[in-house]
């Protein structure tokens, strides 16, 4: 499976007052495409909930701030399959200005059901992924 790409414009609202990306918001733009990633894979995350119950979070997030991003820049974040179990999803997801790897990140997703504990990934999505 082909990395997932998606493009994100740095907005003042997301510098500190240096003029850097302050960092909680490195994860929004993981968040934004880890969206757009599970979109892509035709998998509607709000039908998943209102009709099965079930929702994806972050269990563990591994996270390397390698350079800053900048008011104004145009960013790439990349989401790659790094692997898959019954339960658990494992993403690298990178964030890149003009191809200098600026952020980088292994996340592991499970799904929760309604009682708020793992559940196994949806069928539709492991299909999706090729499983």
């Amino acid at each position: 499976m082909k990395p997932h790409l998606f493009n994100i414009r740095v907005y003042y609202e997301d510098t500190d007052f240096t003029g850097i990306v302050f960092y909680a918001n490195y994860f929004k733009f993981i968040e934004r495409a880890r969206s757009d990633w599970v979109r892509s894979l035709n998998l509607d995350q709000g039908r998943l909930k209102s009709d099965k119950g079930l929702f994806f979070v972050v269990r563990h997030l591994e996270a390397d701030f390698l350079a800053p991003a900048h008011f104004d820049d145009e960013l790439l974040v990349t989401t790659e399959l790094e692997r898959v179990t019954r339960v658990r999803i494992v993403l690298l997801q990178s964030i890149f200005r003009d191809k200098k790897c600026l952020f980088s990140s292994l996340v592991t997703l499970v799904t929760l059901g309604g009682s708020g504990h793992p559940t196994r990934l949806p069928a539709e999505f492991r299909l999706n992924l090729g499983e």
